[in-house]
């Protein structure tokens, strides 16, 4: 990679991690571009060369917090015996970290606000993908019922979702935990042969 690479490369990866500091901190709305440039010693110019506008460089950071959520979540389904107990790892593991303030406010509050419907997401896209082949492979061992394998990776996406989403809303989500957590396991093993 060429000096000048490099250099647009750290340009980056420190504009993101000034705005991930703030987005968290402030929000999307406070989040003020001119501070955020000041900050990292650069012009609102490297910041629209690299991200386009504020919405971009935001896209940017849900995109590397989910990518963060992902990665957390198959190191613990990891340790699981089978691939079954796997996915409600998986499941249990997004909807825990709703919990975590930065990913509360990024993610789960500004994210929507932002950006529209989580499930259209590119990051969630994958997360889908990933979640069908599971799916596909439970349904051909014999684990899951006979079910279309898009439409239960919708569900179950969607619960974990919907319900990560629900506590990061709810007046008090270390409450709300463990009643999610326990409606997505009885919901997900209506799924099981």
């Amino acid at each position: 990679m060429s000096k000048r690479a490099l250099k647009m490369a750290e340009t980056r990866k420190n504009i993101i991690a000034a705005a991930r500091k703030s987005f968290a901190e402030y929000g999307y709305s406070e989040t003020s571009m001119d501070k955020l440039t000041a900050d990292v010693n650069l012009t609102r110019g490297a910041l629209y060369h690299n991200f386009g506008n504020k919405k971009g460089l935001f896209t940017a950071v849900v995109e590397q917090i989910d990518l963060e959520m992902v990665e957390k979540a198959k190191a613990r389904a990891e340790g699981c015996n089978d691939l079954w107990h796997g996915l409600m790892i998986e499941g249990q593991t997004y909807i825990e970290s709703a919990l975590d303030p930065e990913i509360q406010r990024i993610i789960l509050l500004d994210g929507p606000a932002v950006l529209g419907d989580p499930s259209l997401w590119p990051s969630q896209n994958r997360c889908l993908m990933s979640t069908k082949q599971i799916v596909t492979q439970l349904i051909t061992e014999g684990t899951m019922k006979e079910v279309d394998p898009e439409a239960a990776s919708m569900f179950i996406n969607g619960a974990a979702m919907n319900a990560a989403l629900w506590i990061a809303s709810n007046a008090d989500p270390k409450v709300a935990l463990p009643s999610a957590l326990a409606a997505f396991d009885i919901m997900l093993s209506g799924f099981k042969s």
